[in-house]
């Protein structure tokens, strides 16, 4: 697998393996509100960056790292925000493959902690990400604020 820097003119690939990821993890998925927060990512690299994975010239994957900044971790920490390949290319570790580039680029990029979520459930992507030095912070809870209008808030009641 060849792994390269996303750019516009991806947008419509990424929307679509974005289609899948959203499918996969069971999210709601709107692809002009998506596209067009993908396309903001790709046009202000000091949010993040995306890298697509191709086999043969043809995205099989892709992973998002989203860029913050902590005073406890020292400076720039990131999330890796979405890592995502097409079924039909599972196991053959493409999934490793670009975490493995993601956390490189990170480094390149002063990044003092990278973050992800993973689903309780996926026990495979949670051996994967420990086998990558990630490591489970039990004393912290990962909690969020939406606002009441976003579409993944609660509903009130």
């Amino acid at each position: 697998m060849q792994i390269r820097a996303a750019t516009p003119a991806d947008l419509g690939v990424l929307i679509e393996l974005m289609r899948g990821y959203y499918r996969d993890d069971g999210l709601g998925f709107d692809a002009e509100e998506s596209g067009a927060v993908m396309a903001r990512l790709l046009n202000e690299p000091q949010w993040g960056r995306v890298w697509l994975g191709e086999v043969d010239g043809g995205a099989v994957g892709y992973v998002a790292l989203c860029i913050g900044f902590s005073l406890e971790l020292g400076g720039n920490d990131a999330f890796v925000d979405e890592v995502f390949v097409l079924p039909d290319h599972r196991g053959r570790g493409y999934g490793r493959q670009l975490v493995e580039f993601l956390i490189a680029r990170a480094g390149e990029l002063n990044i003092r902690a990278l973050h992800l979520e993973v689903d309780q459930a996926n026990t495979a992507a949670q051996q994967l990400y420990e086998s990558l030095g990630f490591r489970k912070r039990d004393r912290y809870f990962l909690m969020t604020h939406l606002p009441d209008s976003h579409p993944l808030s609660p509903p009130i009641g």
